[in-house]
């Protein structure tokens, strides 16, 4: 679709705010989400376009939100950086996948920042120039140079540069002051220290008794949580890290006649409640976990350890203060009851959460808490040094638009726009020009209205990506497919973006009375080949991951096999390979093609071979000679390679015509609109 066919024109909407020579647009938005990108915003006259009846695919109807993906990578990070989960503890970016919980910012509405938990929509790789950020508290940052930090001054790139409205970017300088936690506020993984089990276990099973207001009772009384009662259980009978023998009995607290305290008896350490006679800090660090777990609570994001007893309160503070701790003591909700809480806010608090390694996610919880600006100690860049060195990188997109990694706030991963089909070059605006049709559900109501609609298929993803990022910030999708849902129309997405996710109940409830297909593209299993190919797509197996949530959701679910690149993903071992994970995931159905190789992509990926494999330049002049599809003969003898092994691993089952009228539970269908079968569109 040309730009003539987006204005809004004579109505005088639009025009003043769009880019010179873009009339017609409503506004062209440049966002800090999206560094690099434009987003034409238009009011769509139309959002159904009819497919030629000469055309061999078997859809009549295309739907396309955006013309523009953004599906590349420009934020990135080292792929064994930390990320601060939602459950208090951290993982590596790389290890992350869509539907995890991270904890990520929102400021209030007046300017303050606080942590939330945070879905991650998609998480995306790609090969960087590495860039290392020093920190004075020994944090070194692995990142590309666009990566973003947020710094007491706002977000900075990690390398200077110019944005493309020519203005030189804020980047990162030597002082200069990262908001968030710190890295010490970030869990390690390292083996526990020595003394730790038996101090949790003795925290535990003392707060208990006390908690449970039943002194003689025998551990555990009905309030210890399910995850401390695991862990317990695990130190008591697997790790043992104590004498083995009957369950505890617990008949005092510390101070309490005829209970060992800090100085108590020898060959007391046969019982868990048992108390060493020179505590060290990884008991101390267990202790205090052990009393987190039975009486910590979370209001707003801020823990409170509720001992209930002065004699377990005394002992707390000193194990607090032994690992370095500021504590207050408040009233608690319980009259009469006093509470302790760590100074230093929410970054002493996961300091102090990391430390102790609670059992109980509740407890781990700081969603709510503010984000001090900066937090004392906070960590400053020492250096930023290039490294000269291409590095494997990963990003994340979350539903804040952040995360904490390494113990600072990050920005989030938006990046190169590709698969574009805009009257634009297929140049610096193949990469960077996104059309968003902000109208396109309620345009689609009034189209699936008429009297004329015959509710014929309608495909998205054949041209460009519906679940691309952008989708996360414009939520375009959900109207789209409770408007076709509504009418009783036919319809089926074609997808490699992990954003699809979200809507996965939305394409579950259509599916009950309208027939909704679904496609993943996957391309190929070599994970550095596909990060070359695809910079900052989803990986292989992110996308094997979306089929088996797809298929797991009720829907049936296709996976296209494009674009097989010849002499470089098209050998039987490759392809038998890929169609067994395919398989695995559960994919009703798969379907292989060759590289389609339109203008446009054309050039940009010839250019692409020329750097990666310039020996197979030739091979492919000539394979393509007779235009945009692979000659031929190569795609004979492609089919005649993948025909055995589809039906090897149950993939050759026949698919549903899309050109069939939609069938609701309340309507006969009318009668089908002709046209002839065929394949499907490649993305490429």
């Amino acid at each position: 679709m040309r730009w003539s066919g987006q204005q809004v024109g004579a109505d005088g909407i639009g025009g003043a705010a769009a880019l010179p020579g873009m009339q017609g647009l409503l506004r062209s938005v440049r966002t800090p989400e999206f560094a690099g990108a434009v987003f034409h915003e238009v009011e769509a006259r139309s959002a159904l376009n009819r497919v030629p009846s000469s055309s061999p695919v078997p859809f009549g109807w295309t739907l396309n939100p955006y013309r523009g993906c953004s599906h590349a990578c420009t934020y990135c990070l080292a792929g064994e950086t930390p990320v601060l989960t939602a459950d208090g503890r951290s993982r590596p970016i790389a290890a992350l996948r869509p539907g995890d919980e991270v904890v990520g910012t929102v400021t209030d509405g007046r300017g303050r920042r606080r942590f939330v938990r945070t879905p991650v929509l998609a998480h995306w790789s790609t090969r960087r120039r590495a860039q290392e950020v020093s920190l004075d508290d020994g944090t070194v940052l692995v990142t590309s140079a666009e990566h973003r930090f947020l710094t007491t001054d706002g977000w900075a790139h990690v390398r200077p540069g110019r944005c493309r409205a020519s203005a030189a970017r804020p980047h990162l300088r030597p002082g200069a002051a990262l908001v968030g936690p710190g890295a010490a506020a970030m869990p390690g993984h390292g083996p526990r220290p020595a003394g730790w089990a038996e101090g949790w276990l003795c925290g535990l099973v003392r707060a208990d008794a006390v908690r449970g207001r039943v002194r003689a009772e025998p551990f555990p009384t009905g309030w210890v949580e399910m995850e401390a009662l695991a862990r317990a259980h695990h130190l008591l009978t697997v790790a043992r890290p104590v004498g083995a023998g009957a369950r505890p009995a617990v008949t005092g607290v510390p101070g309490a006649a005829g209970v060992p305290g800090p100085a108590g008896v020898p060959g007391a350490a046969a019982s868990p409640a048992a108390w060493p006679e020179r505590p060290g800090p990884g008991w101390s660090a267990g202790f205090v976990g052990g009393i987190v777990d039975a009486c910590g609570e979370v209001g707003a994001g801020v823990l409170r350890i509720v001992p209930g007893c002065e004699e377990l309160a005394r002992a707390c503070v000193a194990a607090l203060r032994r690992l370095g701790f500021r504590v207050a003591s408040e009233p608690s909700a319980r009259p009469g009851v006093r509470a302790l809480r760590v100074l230093g806010g929410a970054a002493e608090q996961l300091r102090l959460v990391a430390v102790t390694d609670p059992a109980v996610a509740r407890v781990r919880d700081v969603g709510g808490a503010r984000v001090e600006e900066p937090p004392a100690g906070a960590p400053r860049v020492l250096s930023v040094r290039d490294t000269g060195t291409i590095r494997p990188m990963f990003d994340i997109t979350t539903g804040t638009g952040d995360f904490v990694a390494a113990g600072v706030v990050s920005h989030n991963c938006f990046a190169r726009n590709t698969h574009t089909y805009l009257d634009l070059d297929a140049g610096a605006d193949f990469d960077s020009q996104i059309v968003v049709k902000v109208n396109v559900a309620r345009v689609l109501e009034r189209e699936l209205a008429r009297p004329s609609w015959r509710r014929e298929h309608v495909a998205m993803g054949t041209n460009t990506d519906p679940y691309q990022r952008a989708e996360g910030r414009y939520r375009l999708m959900p109207g789209v497919i409770g408007a076709l849902a509504r009418s009783g129309t036919p319809f089926s997405v074609l997808t490699k973006g992990t954003v699809l996710t979200r809507d996965l109940p939305d394409l579950a409830a259509a599916h009950r009375d309208v027939r909704v297909g679904t496609g993943v593209s996957v391309a190929l299993l070599d994970r550095e080949l596909q990060a070359r190919l695809e910079p900052g797509t989803p990986s292989p197996r992110a996308r094997l991951d979306l089929v088996r949530r797809i298929t797991d959701a009720g829907l049936p679910c296709g996976v296209m096999l494009a674009p097989v690149l010849p002499w470089l993903t098209d050998s039987e071992e490759a392809l038998d390979a890929l169609l067994a994970e395919v398989a695995a995931a559960g994919a009703a159905r798969a379907t292989v093609l060759a590289l389609h190789l339109r203008p446009g992509t054309r050039e940009w990926f010839l250019a692409w071979l020329g750097r990666e494999y310039p020996d197979l330049v030739e091979r492919y002049a000539r394979l393509y000679r007779g235009g945009a599809y692979a000659g031929r003969g190569y795609r004979e003898a492609l089919a005649r390679r993948v025909a055995p092994l589809l039906a090897r691993h149950g993939l050759d089952r026949p698919e549903p015509n899309p050109r069939d009228p939609g069938r609701t539970r309340q309507q006969a269908p009318p009668p089908a609109a002709p046209g002839p079968a065929g394949g499907q569109l490649s993305l490429l």
